[in-house]
Formats: structure tokens, C-alpha cells, sequence
């Protein structure tokens, strides 16, 4: 076994579609994707005189985020954005239950997808002069994560 550094930019991300189980990439015009497994993270602080001045907690409740920044894509006969991004900018308008959506990711070596039941808020679009217009968007797991084979 040899262990070797991954690449950041060979992370595979999709977004479920409408249509249960089926999945449509937002990885094509990624620039970056950033997974923060500590973000909203809640602990109770369990320090009591017994604890002798040690400070002590448990973890309460569990969170992740992940960021991800792109470039704007479109197709350039019809001006259709590009399919996951779309997904995710529809699943950013919903609110109550309707605003969970589902998204899955790995690298090429893993041999399960990591699959998050999730809210997506769209980040900052556009860009100065000589720029490509910007995408992005943060999804924030609810509930907890699942997995599926790779097929």
C-alpha cells in the first residue's frame, strides 16, 4: 500500500435532481470546494468543582458545511445554466421541509459516495472587469450523513 496526497480539484460533488436517485454534477466549473466537519458543533460544558479546574464538555449535537466556488456556467446557444448548478439554485429558493435536498461526494479512489441530506444558500456572483462570472454555494448537512456504494 502506498499513500499518496489527494487532489482537492478531483473531488466529485452532485447534486440529487427532482427525480429521486438521480444526480446531476456541479464539479465541471469548480474552482474550489472546502468541507468544514466541525461547522455547527455544539457542546455542554460538563465542568464541575470535581473536575479540580479542568474544564470539560461533551459534544451535544454534530454539524459540516461545504463550501464550494465555480465559474458561472451556461450553455452558450441557449443560456441554460448548467444543470447541477441550476439544482442547487432551485434548492436554494425553497423554504420549511421543501428547502432539504440531497448531495453526494467522493474522490475517484473512495469506493462509497458520502451522501448529506442538506440546505444550500447560494454565495456572491460576478466578478470585476476581466473576470469570469462567480458561482457558489454553502450546503449545511442536516441529520446525519449516509453512504452508497459506488456503481
Amino acid at each position: 500500500m502506498t499513500l499518496r496526497k489527494i487532489n482537492a480539484r478531483d473531488i466529485i460533488i452532485e447534486v440529487e435532481t427532482a427525480v429521486t436517485d438521480t444526480w446531476a454534477g456541479i464539479r465541471p466549473g469548480l474552482t474550489s470546494a472546502t468541507i468544514n466537519p466541525g461547522e455547527n458543533e455544539e457542546v455542554a460544558d460538563t465542568t464541575t468543582y470535581g473536575s479540580e479546574g479542568e474544564y470539560e464538555q461533551e459534544v451535544m449535537q454534530r454539524g459540516a458545511t461545504m463550501e464550494v466556488e465555480a465559474k458561472m456556467l451556461k450553455d452558450d446557444v441557449t443560456g441554460v445554466l448548467d444543470t447541477g448548478q441550476a439544482r442547487v439554485e432551485v434548492l436554494a429558493t425553497k423554504k420549511g421541509v421543501e428547502s432539504l435536498g440531497r448531495i453526494r461526494f467522493r474522490h475517484p479512489m473512495d469506493t462509497e459516495w458520502r451522501i448529506w441530506t442538506c440546505t444550500a444558500t447560494l454565495g456572491e456572483q460576478g466578478g470585476e472587469t476581466n473576470d469570469k462570472t462567480s458561482w457558489g454555494a454553502t450546503f449545511t448537512k442536516s441529520g446525519p450523513s449516509s453512504t452508497a456504494a459506488v456503481v
